[in-house]
Formats: structure tokens, C-alpha cells, sequence
């Protein structure tokens, strides 16, 4: 049995809706990105979570 830690935890907050612009409204990823999270390796979601979501983050402001 593996059980592989990752050290990058899920931006999941629990509001799982998906909005018009395609994005979660609560954690703004992908249905696509969702999907993938757990097929993704520490850099990718690394870079999910310090470049991409931070820049949806800023283009809703």
C-alpha cells in the first residue's frame, strides 16, 4: 500500500460551484484543474497555487 505525501495541500474551502467565467467560486480552479489535483506533482500545484490562482484573484478585483 503507497502513500505518498504531498506537501501542497488542495485550495479547497468546501463552496464547490462552478461560475459562468468557468471558475470554482470558492477556490477559483478549473473543473479541469479540480479534476487533475490529484495527478499533479508538487511543482504543478505549487504553481497553481503561487502563480495562477493569485492572478485570477487579482484580475476580480
Amino acid at each position: 500500500m503507497s502513500t505518498e505525501f504531498r506537501a501542497v495541500q488542495s485550495p479547497c474551502i468546501g463552496v464547490c460551484t462552478i461560475n459562468d467565467e468557468g471558475l470554482c467560486d470558492g477556490c477559483l480552479r478549473t473543473g479541469d484543474e479540480i479534476a487533475g489535483w490529484l495527478a499533479m506533482d508538487d511543482a504543478e500545484r505549487a504553481h497553481l497555487m503561487d502563480a495562477v490562482l493569485p492572478a485570477r484573484v487579482g484580475g476580480r478585483g
